[in-house]
C-alpha cells in the first residue's frame, strides 16, 4: 500500500516537471477595457457658418433703390440732400395749406414759403428738419427761449431753433421775416411777384449762398408753387417761357425745365466740365432761370 502511493507521489511530481516547460500567460489584474464603436454620422454641413450674412451685413446683400419717379434734384441750403420730384411734390402737398394761410395772415408769397421750405430743409429730409423739425434754418438769435440744436453752417456747431412740430416751423417763419426791419422792404413789393422775393431775401441777407435768388425761382417754376400765390390773390398768372439772353455775343444762356449741364453741352459742342470751369461750378446743379456762360 505505502509503495502504491509513492508510485502515484513520483507519477505527479513526473507531470508537473513536463508542463512547466510551457510559457506562462499572465493576466492583468485589471480589467480590460474596449473601445466602444461610435456610430458613424455625417456631417449636417460641411460649410462654415457666416455671421456677416446672418445678420444682414454680406457684401452681397441686394440694397435698396428709392423710387425714383422723376429726375434726381440736390438741394443744398443748411444741409445738402438728394431727393426726388416726387417726394418734393408730396412735400408741397403736406405744407401748401400752411403756406396759403402764412400769406393770407403775414402777407409772404406762399410760393417763397414753399420755395424755402423745400430748399431749407431738403423737402423735410435735412437734418435740422429731422432733428429739430426746423424747416427754414432759423438760427437761435438773441431773443430765442426755446429747445435748441447745434449744427455746422457757416461756423461750427451753431444754435439752431428746435420745433415740437413742422408747423410752428411754418409760423416761425412768418414772424421772423415780419418783426425784423431788414425784411421790411420785402412787404413793400406785389404778394405774388415771386421774383422780386427771392431776390429781396437775398438783398436783406436771409442766405449767403449767391444763387439762392436763382434757387427759390427755379423751385416755384418747376413745380408751378405759384399756384397757390393764384389761389390766394384770386389770379390766374402764368410765367412767361424764358428766351435764351443773347449777350455779350451770345455768351450766356438761361436755364430752362429740363436743361441738364450734359444736355447743354451736346446743345453747345462742349463738355460738362468745360461748362463747369466756364461757370466756377463745383458741381452739377444747375436751376431754372440761373445764367450761365456758354463760350
Amino acid at each position: 500500500m505505502l509503495k502504491t502511493k509513492l508510485a502515484l507521489f513520483l507519477l505527479a511530481l513526473l507531470v508537473v516537471s513536463c508542463t512547466s516547460s510551457r510559457p506562462v500567460v499572465r493576466t492583468s489584474t485589471k480589467p480590460k477595457v474596449t473601445a466602444k464603436k461610435q456610430p458613424v454620422t455625417q456631417s449636417k454641413s460641411t460649410k462654415p457658418t457666416d455671421k456677416s450674412v446672418a445678420s444682414g451685413s454680406s457684401t452681397n446683400s441686394s440694397t435698396s433703390k428709392p423710387n425714383n419717379s422723376g429726375a434726381q434734384v440736390e438741394l443744398e441750403a443748411t444741409s445738402t440732400v438728394k431727393t426726388y420730384a416726387e417726394e418734393i411734390k408730396a412735400y408741397v402737398e403736406n405744407y401748401k395749406d400752411v403756406a396759403m394761410n402764412n400769406m393770407k395772415n403775414h402777407g409772404i408769397p406762399a410760393s417763397i414759403i414753399l420755395a424755402q421750405g423745400i430748399l431749407e430743409s431738403g423737402a423735410g429730409k435735412g437734418k435740422l428738419a429731422l432733428a429739430a423739425n426746423n424747416h427754414f434754418g432759423i438760427k437761435c438769435h438773441k431773443e430765442w427761449t426755446g429747445e435748441s440744436v447745434k449744427h455746422d453752417d457757416d461756423a461750427a456747431q451753431e444754435c439752431f431753433r428746435k420745433y415740437e412740430f413742422p408747423s410752428e416751423s411754418y409760423r416761425d417763419h412768418s414772424l421772423f421775416l415780419t418783426s425784423r426791419p431788414r425784411y421790411s422792404s420785402l412787404f413793400k413789393l406785389d404778394k405774388g411777384d415771386y421774383e422780386s422775393w427771392a431776390k429781396g431775401l437775398k438783398a436783406a441777407g436771409y442766405a449767403t449762398d449767391v444763387k439762392y435768388p436763382e434757387k427759390l425761382i427755379g423751385l416755384i417754376e418747376r413745380f408751378e408753387l405759384y399756384k397757390y400765390d393764384n389761389e390766394v390773390l384770386s389770379r390766374d398768372f402764368k410765367p412767361t417761357k424764358k428766351e435764351v439772353i443773347v449777350a455779350q455775343g451770345g455768351d450766356y444762356y438761361t436755364i430752362q425745365q429740363g436743361d441738364t449741364l450734359y444736355s447743354l453741352s451736346k446743345r453747345f459742342k462742349l463738355t460738362v466740365e468745360d461748362l463747369k470751369k466756364l461757370n466756377n461750378m463745383s458741381d452739377n446743379t444747375i436751376s431754372i432761370g440761373q445764367q450761365i456762360k456758354i463760350k
